[in-house]
């Protein structure tokens, strides 16, 4: 190589590494920046993190608390007094019973976000004690990460629903957060039941051994056809001093009651009438005859249709099949049914079935030749059991004990008693669009409907009825009275 090429090779050399060293100097620099941001950014994000947090804390007290506003409607001993007499049934009429909605489907909330049906407003005192303050349901909720700032409850913003739940909650951090929720709610639409037994058909039959097995305590009984009694004394009287406890009329001197009434469509007769007053001798006061046609004898109406559709979206659906077997959804093809005392037994105080309905053969609505019979020989059953058909009641045992309330006395302002039963076989309501067996004598709190009659099988074998009051304004547990409409749930910032 001569000397003029080992020069230039070199200089070449030279340039080379001059580039590497540049390109090493701005790839650090870069790298310096972009290190730099990275802190810069992170610094920002810890504030930005924290508030999303704020805000979803906020929206999630906001949005229990406006769970806690659904179970106003349905346990009346939890809603604070200043808003309980707007959240009970004020629509309705006689024939349809107690209702959120009129006659043209409207409901009775009407207010607006500005002028609300329903407002508490933690500027105020009263109504900051009630929304933040424990014991109540809200500071349970809110745990002590923030407060409610205002509940609204106004009229619907969709046709056909019940109402709009408006809250607005803030957290109590360093910087607090606040946030509204606004949702709609719904109703079911089954109706009250008003009476402690309803009957169809005639009760009883003019013949030895053929009087009523019903026997009815703290509510009415509703007979659409002839009443048969063995004696005038089986026939309970109504008496404001009559003792509310949880005996048995067979435990009692003479059977009487405070709530009692007899509303009869055709007469009521006596198998065995007292000495020397013929076959018609004086009733009590409480029993009332020759209600049919006019002026009527009140059955709530419980629509096949719309009880099956709530069945299949709230509660449990089965198909009874012609050998007394049960299939979840109606599919008889694809299982071999199961045994009803397996699927219905309620195995201790507060194990609640839900509405349960057990549908004909086919699925259609019950006729004579489509139903079958349901035999409940569970010990206990705690629900609403509506069979499209005839139930065989048989239950194997004593049944449970248990707290309930009595009816509200006649003064309002008394409060319902505490009263122990014992041996309940069916807590709940016991509908049939058939007949009622009695195979052995049942214990029931709640209501008995029969859409043709309640019969025994032998002489002594009773069903005795105590009315829940909780009926009157159709609050059915396990059914939810209101519910969150689906797709009107919002948050506002």
């Amino acid at each position: 190589m001569t000397m003029k090429e080992r020069q230039e090779f070199v200089s070449l050399k030279r340039c080379d590494q001059g580039h590497v060293l540049l390109a090493s100097l701005i790839l650090i620099f870069l790298l310096g920046v972009a290190g730099m941001t990275s802190l810069y950014l992170a610094g920002e994000d810890g504030p930005g993190i924290s508030a999303m947090k704020e805000d979803k804390v906020a929206q999630q007290l906001a949005d229990g608390a406006a769970d806690v506003v659904m179970s106003w409607f349905h346990d009346p001993s939890v809603t604070p007094p200043s808003v309980a007499g707007l959240l009970v049934k004020r629509q309705g009429d006689s024939t349809r019973g107690p209702s959120f909605f009129d006659v043209t489907g409207r409901s009775q909330f009407v207010g607006t976000s500005d002028h609300p049906d329903i407002v508490l407003d933690a500027a105020n005192h009263v109504d900051n004690q009630t929304l933040n303050d424990p014991p109540s349901d809200f500071s349970t909720i809110l745990g002590g990460r923030g407060r409610i700032l205002k509940l609204k409850v106004y009229g619907p913003l969709q046709p056909g629903l019940l109402s709009t739940v408006e809250v607005t909650a803030t957290t109590v951090d360093r910087l607090p957060v606040a946030r509204m929720v606004q949702l709609q709610l719904g109703a079911l639409s089954i109706p009250a039941i008003r009476s402690a037994v309803q009957v169809g058909q005639t009760l009883g039959a003019m013949q030895p051994g053929g009087e009523s097995p019903v026997m009815v305590h703290w509510g009415d009984q509703r007979v659409l056809g002839d009443l048969a009694v063995q004696r005038v004394e089986d026939l309970v009287l109504k008496s404001t001093g009559a003792p509310v406890t949880g005996q048995s009329y067979r435990e009692m001197s003479s059977a009487q009651d405070r709530w009692t009434e007899y509303w009869i469509g055709g007469t009521v007769s006596v198998i065995a009438p007292p000495p020397g007053q013929g076959t018609n001798p004086p009733l009590p006061e409480n029993v009332h005859q020759q209600q049919y046609p006019t002026p009527g004898v009140r059955l709530d109406q419980w629509g096949y249709e719309s009880l099956k559709e709530i069945a299949l979206r709230w509660g449990t659906y089965y198909r009874l099949d012609r050998m007394g077997l049960l299939h979840p959804q109606g599919c008889q093809d694809s299982d071999r049914g199961a045994n009803p005392a397996d699927m219905l037994e309620s195995h201790a105080i507060g194990d609640h079935r839900g509405l349960v309905f057990i549908d004909t053969f086919d699925g259609h609505p019950p006729h004579a030749d489509n139903m079958g019979t349901l035999v409940l020989d569970t010990d206990y059953f705690e629900g609403l059991l509506v069979v499209q058909g005839h139930i065989a009641v048989r239950p194997r045992a004593a049944g449970k004990s248990f707290p309930v309330l009595s009816p509200s006395p006649l003064a309002s302002s008394v409060a319902r008693v505490p009263v122990q039963l014992s041996d309940i076989h069916v807590n709940g309501v016991l509908w049939a669009a058939g007949t009622i067996i009695l195979e052995r004598s049942t214990h029931i709190f709640g209501a008995l409907i029969a859409g043709n009659t309640v019969m025994a099988t032998r002489g002594g074998t009773v069903v005795e009825v105590w009315y829940n009051a909780d009926l009157t304004q159709g609050l059915f547990r396990g059914l939810p009275v209101v519910y969150r409409a689906p797709g009107t749930w919002l948050a506002k910032y």
